[in-house]
């Protein structure tokens, strides 16, 4: 079975007007699957004769009928040089579609960016909208258009403990299509098999030691949503495991974390604020998927309802993965912002055409639904009073359960499992 993806339109876009597409993501989050959509003819480097035919004459690779699918290109670096160059004789647009759950080993062998020629496309796991788990009355698009579809929904058969296990089960197709009672265990197969670097041809990646690379995962999933800097992180690596862990060679496995697509770290919103405000620059911790912090401090469904503080952050998280998802489709990009006077938004979703939303993400109930309208409120007239930016568009509380309304002061509630793009 295949649900569809809402990549899919960018991915159709980009074969229109670009002569490559690279689709770029984690492991098992559905890129080939997708792409096959796609192809006329395509070759897989997933065996050790594929990568080494592919390195000993990358050119073959791109013979065949197009949209022509590379998939794990990465493995052979040398065919995206000879892509590009194939471009530049004979352009044609949609003619190669790449995919890769890591960047190249040697980023040196790629020698030319791509750019005008080669498109990128970032894909996430799947978001609840394409796990068919939100009923999709909520429209983001919508919202930026005045919200005049907001629904009024009492929502009352969505629960927390399924937003629990939501975030342990995570949005992998795999677990998504698997019974309900065995998908958290399909996704601890997934995080299994992160750390299994033998057969690794990137001797960047099999050089690195799975202990310490769980060891970090760990340190950043008791971070997750929040702004800890580089040096806290390293300092609980130190503290837990009693061991040494130089800045530098903490650098250069969080470099690896990223190159897999396993961390992303949410930027701060930069706005032209004419006061004397100092922004933070600080990055949000992140993970691609929240199932991935789960499984790095070994929590389950329980244990996120008996700690509540701790289900909130992790809910943030499983959050901006959505915002991300349905932003990235409207053309928009996710931040958050923080001042040095404590004021906070967890997600700013800001559009190419200068439009923007401000959203706290809250579990529910009244009080930290007020808390976080406030705080928006707050924002609002900042922005309003001190800079150049456009009033926002929407304020929205995004919650874990509850209803969805508009309240007397034009905040909107939107429970997650009715969001949409």
């Amino acid at each position: 079975m295949y649900y569809p993806r809402l990549i899919e339109r960018e991915i159709e876009l980009k074969l229109k007007t670009s002569g490559a597409v690279v689709v770029a993501g984690p492991k098992f989050c559905g890129k080939t699957t997708t792409c096959m959509l796609y192809q006329k003819s395509f070759v897989k480097l997933n065996t050790k004769q594929a990568i080494t035919m592919a390195r000993l004459n990358p050119k073959a690779m791109l013979q065949g009928e197009t949209p022509r699918l590379i998939d794990e290109w990465q493995k052979a670096p040398d065919i995206w040089n000879h892509i590009k160059d194939d471009l530049d004789f004979n352009y044609v647009f949609g003619k190669y579609i790449l995919t890769g759950s890591s960047t190249p080993a040697d980023k040196t062998e790629v020698h030319h960016s791509g750019a005008g020629r080669i498109a990128p496309v970032m894909m996430r796991p799947m978001s609840l909208w394409e796990s068919k788990e939100s009923k999709g009355t909520i429209s983001l698009e919508d919202l930026f258009n005045g919200g005049i579809n907001f629904p009024w929904d009492m929502n009352q058969d969505f629960t927390l403990e399924e937003v629990a296990h939501l975030l342990c089960r995570g949005g992998w197709p795999i677990s998504v299509l698997a019974q309900k009672d065995i998908a958290i265990e399909i996704t601890k197969n997934y995080w299994n098999s992160l750390f299994v670097f033998e057969d690794q041809e990137n001797e960047r990646f099999r050089n690195k030691k799975p202990e310490v690379l769980k060891m970090i995962l760990r340190s950043y999933a008791r971070h997750i949503s929040t702004e800890a800097s580089i040096s806290t992180i390293i300092a609980d690596v130190r503290q837990t495991n009693e061991r040494t862990m130089d800045p530098k060679t903490f650098d250069d496995y969080i470099e690896a974390l990223k190159d897999l697509y396993i961390l992303e770290d949410m930027r701060a919103w930069n706005p032209n604020i004419r006061s004397k405000t100092t922004i933070r620059s600080t990055p949000t911790r992140h993970f691609v998927d929240t199932s991935i912090a789960c499984r790095a401090l070994g929590v389950m469904p329980e244990d996120l309802l008996n700690d509540l503080e701790s289900f909130g952050l992790f809910f943030e998280d499983m959050a901006v993965r959505d915002l991300k998802v349905y932003a990235g489709v409207l053309g928009g990009e996710v931040f958050h912002y923080r001042d040095k006077s404590g004021l906070e938004c967890d997600a700013v979703v800001h559009m190419d055409n200068g439009q923007w939303g401000a959203i706290e993400i809250k579990l529910g109930g009244e009080d930290l639904i007020e808390v976080g309208a406030t705080s928006l409120k707050k924002l609002k007239a900042k922005i309003e009073g001190n800079s150049d930016e456009k009033a926002p568009s929407f304020l929205m509380v995004l919650t874990a359960v509850g209803s969805a309304y508009r309240r007397e002061d034009g905040v909107y509630v939107a429970p997650i499992n009715l969001l949409k793009p």
